[in-house]
Order: structure tokens, then C-alpha cells, then sequence
């Protein structure tokens, strides 16, 4: 009996082996292309206080 306790636990990694899936990766054929239709659209609001405006209004040559 002690003679097959060596061969069944090479016999079971081979089953063992032999029933794994087997997983492959390949690069596609063509390159991947990826299209976006993306819109920006920005609004920028400034504020001035009513002080800010009348200091500008009396001193038009601030900036």
C-alpha cells in the first residue's frame, strides 16, 4: 500500500492539471477606436459689489 501513496499523488496532480481552464489573451485585430460626441459649455458670471462699481465708474483709468 505504501507503494501507490507516491504514484495516486502524481496521478492526482496530473488530473488535477488536466482539468484547469486555460486562459488566453490576444491583442484584437484592428486598434480600439473610442468616438466621444462631448460638448463644453462654459459660463463665467463675475460680481462686482456696489462700491467695486462705483469706485470703477469715478476712476475709468483704473485699469
Amino acid at each position: 500500500m505504501k507503494k501507490f501513496v507516491p504514484i495516486l499523488v502524481v496521478l492526482g496532480g496530473v488530473v488535477a492539471t488536466a482539468c484547469s481552464p486555460t486562459v488566453k489573451i490576444e491583442a484584437p485585430d484592428e486598434p480600439i477606436r473610442i468616438d466621444l460626441n462631448v460638448k463644453i459649455d462654459q459660463e463665467v458670471r463675475v460680481r462686482l459689489d456696489k462700491d467695486v462699481e462705483d469706485l470703477i465708474a469715478s476712476n475709468p483709468d483704473l485699469f
